[in-house]
């Protein structure tokens, strides 16, 4: 019983972090054409995600190389 309670609590931990970083995702998404600030957005929604999921977490690890490879590009200019 308890083996069961605990993989239905890790179960539901997984669902609720895949619903607030899908979610915060999808609004970074709309905030690409929308106004705000969707270059901040993004990379919250896949730290989110990253907790739960490789695929976020190497997708997280390529914005973040982007964005250092950028920050070096506009302090030479």
């Amino acid at each position: 019983m308890n083996a069961f309670v605990g993989k239905t609590i890790k179960q539901a931990k997984k669902l609720i972090i895949s619903v607030i970083g899908f979610t915060v995702l999808l609004i970074g998404l709309a905030m690409i054409v929308l106004p705000g600030p969707a270059f901040i957005v993004i990379p919250i929604g896949l730290g989110i995600l990253a907790t739960e999921f490789i695929w976020a977490k190497k997708l997280l690890d390529r914005v973040k190389s982007k964005a250092s490879n950028m920050r070096e590009w506009v302090s030479k200019q």
